[in-house]
C-alpha cells in the first residue's frame, strides 16, 4: 500500500474480526490435541506424525492470527488520507489508456458481487494509492504494462 498505516472500511473490519474469532476457536481446538494438553487421551497422542501435523497447523493459525491482529491495530492508528488523495475506501474515477472511464472504489477485501471494487493490493489498486486527480499511474497486468489517469477522487469514509 502507501507505506503508511491504511484505514480500513467497516465491512473489512467486520470480516477480519469474524475471521479472527473463527481462527481463535480453531486454534483452541488444535491446542487441546497437542501433547501434554490433554493427558487423559493417550490414544490421540501416540502418532508422532499426527502430532507434528497438528503443531504445524497451530503455527499456521498463530501466524494468520498475528497478521489479522496487526492489520486491525494498524487500521485503528491510521488517519484517513488527505482530501483528494486515493486511499482505502476512496471512490475514484479513472480514465484508461483506451479512453474508457470507470468509477471504482478501493477496498481491502475482495467481493465478487461488487463489480466496482478494486482491492488495494491489486496492481491497479496499489498504483492508485496516494495519487490525486490529474495524475497518471502505471501498473502491470497479465497482458503487460498499463496506465490510467485519475480523473477524480471521492473521500473515503471516516475510520470506525
Amino acid at each position: 500500500m502507501t507505506g503508511l498505516p491504511e484505514p480500513i472500511s467497516p465491512a473489512a473490519r467486520t470480516a477480519l474480526e469474524q475471521e479472527l474469532a473463527t481462527l481463535r476457536t480453531e486454534r483452541e481446538t488444535v491446542a487441546a490435541t497437542l501433547r501434554g494438553t490433554d493427558a487423559d487421551s493417550a490414544g490421540d497422542l501416540a502418532d508422532q506424525a499426527d502430532e507434528l501435523q497438528r503443531a504445524a497447523e497451530a503455527a499456521r493459525l498463530d501466524s494468520r492470527i498475528a497478521v489479522i491482529e496487526a492489520r486491525l491495530a494498524q487500521a485503528a492508528a491510521a488517519a484517513p488520507p488527505p482530501p483528494g488523495v486515493v486511499g482505502v475506501g476512496s471512490t475514484v474515477t479513472v480514465r484508461f489508456s483506451d479512453g474508457a472511464t470507470r468509477s471504482v472504489h478501493l477496498g481491502e477485501i475482495a467481493d465478487a458481487a461488487d463489480n466496482a471494487l478494486v482491492t488495494a493490493d491489486s496492481p491497479l489498486g496499489r498504483a492508485l494509492l496516494g495519487h490525486g486527480a490529474g495524475e497518471t499511474v502505471s501498473y502491470r497486468t497479465p497482458e503487460g504494462p498499463a496506465s490510467a489517469v485519475v480523473v477524480s477522487v471521492g473521500a473515503p469514509p471516516a475510520p470506525a
